[in-house]
């Protein structure tokens, strides 16, 4: 497996994980195929019941992260349902995800420059300047004096974070790209294929109807002919009658 498949395998088991746990990562890769993938073959491979993996399923179909398809048993009767992971809409969740984390250290980055922290040198726990004021700056749990947090080290931290969910958002927006690029093969392929098959259907109509339009022209020839020698037969009678007469 290349570099590539190696880090849209990542992304995808991280999106699943978001959505149902952790330890259903898994299931990622068994959905990521080409064809639809039998329900009850995932529940074998994740060793857990048909019903389970199903709400696991409706769960990433409530977001939009899979499709279905069904197929009637003709012995039995039922319905089996076929799942793949629909990996442009699990590249867009994750985007969107990291979005917001990014909206949100940016809110508070906002918030560290333009606010003073306090905190308590016992407890570490941190207050707002409003909520300190309310304590009159002295800590409710050891009674001891509040101090001003320096924020140097939280906001550098929080570029850090900022930087590398930049990054991440990098990797994704490539995936994205390659998945559209896909995703647009494929189009062309059914809009060649679906051509392809007009142009056969065009040919089968064309046929039957050079074939429609020979077989009522022999038809008439056929007609034509009867009707001509009936024709002759009958002027010869009227030849013969008008003989005799005279």
């Amino acid at each position: 497996m290349n570099f590539k498949n190696t880090m849209l395998k990542i992304i995808l088991q991280e999106v699943v994980a978001t959505v149902i746990g952790k330890q259903y990562e898994a299931i990622a890769d068994l959905l990521d195929s080409k064809k639809h993938v039998n329900e009850f073959i995932i529940a074998k491979k994740l060793d857990i019941t048909i019903n389970q993996t199903r709400n696991l399923l409706y769960k990433l179909s409530e977001h939009g992260l899979v499709s279905s398809m069904r197929k009637k048993d003709k012995k039995k009767g039922w319905y089996t349902y076929f799942w793949r992971i629909e990996v442009l809409k699990a590249l867009e969740f994750l985007k969107g995800m990291i979005q917001r984390k990014i909206e949100n250290i940016d809110r508070q980055i906002e918030s560290r420059e333009n606010k003073t922290y306090y905190y308590s040198e016992i407890t570490g726990v941190e207050y707002t300047e409003e909520v300190a004021l309310s304590y009159n700056f002295i800590c409710p749990e050891s009674g001891k004096l509040l101090v001003i947090h320096d924020n140097t080290k939280v906001l550098k931290d929080l570029e850090k974070k900022k930087e590398k969910l930049k990054e991440e958002l990098k990797g994704i927006d490539v995936e994205i790209e390659i998945e559209k690029g896909k995703k647009g093969k494929e189009r062309d392929k059914e809009v060649k294929k679906e051509e392809k098959q007009k142009a056969v259907k065009k040919a089968e109509k064309k046929a039957e109807r050079d074939a429609l339009r020979k077989k009522t022209q022999k038809v008439s020839k056929k007609i034509l002919k009867k009707s001509v020698k009936h024709s002759k037969k009958t002027i010869k009678k009227v030849h013969k009658i008008k003989k005799k007469k005279k």
